[in-house]
């Protein structure tokens, strides 16, 4: 297969490739796996980590994403999930720590923040807070804070 980055489309032995195209790792597990139509993705895309657990599940339709795309940490464990419509983040998009725990919320209308915008220290305290409207920020972003919270323990790495 080739894939011709200009236009987006895979190629084999110069047509445009339909099929499904899987790739392994060298100990015969599946590392990815995605439907191709007319040289476009089409369908659920897969990639596995090296020991068969999932790490990345996106939905595509001519070549964009389309729907839920989410990956996981090696733990198993949620990492992020968004949504798309036409290839744009569109919706409330999450991601979690490795614990599990919430990390972001954040809402994208047609990839632009719009509404509520939320990230947490993984002990489930919010750090940042605000509303994005018409490209405009209100509320709390980028803030230090200045005070210990009470059952927050700080970790410095040497």
């Amino acid at each position: 297969m080739v894939v011709n980055p200009n236009k987006g489309l895979v190629y084999y032995k110069n047509e445009l490739f339909t099929g499904f195209s899987t790739t392994y790792y060298p100990n015969n597990k599946k590392a990815e796996s995605i439907q191709y139509i007319e040289g476009l993705r089409n369908g659920t895309f897969k990639k596995w980590y090296n020991d068969g657990k999932i790490s990345y599940e996106a939905n595509y339709s001519n070549g964009l994403l389309n729907g839920v795309s989410a990956t996981w940490w090696r733990s198993g464990i949620k990492r992020s999930e968004s949504y798309f419509k036409n290839g744009i983040s569109d919706g409330i998009q999450k991601q979690w720590y490795k614990s599990g725990a919430i990390f972001k919320e954040i809402t994208l209308v047609n990839g632009k923040e719009e509404g509520l915008q939320k990230a947490y220290r993984e002990n489930g305290k919010i750090y940042n807070n605000y509303e994005a409207k018409n490209g405009r920020i209100f509320g709390l972003k980028r803030a230090n804070l200045c005070y210990e919270l009470d059952d927050e323990i700080v970790q410095y790495e040497k």
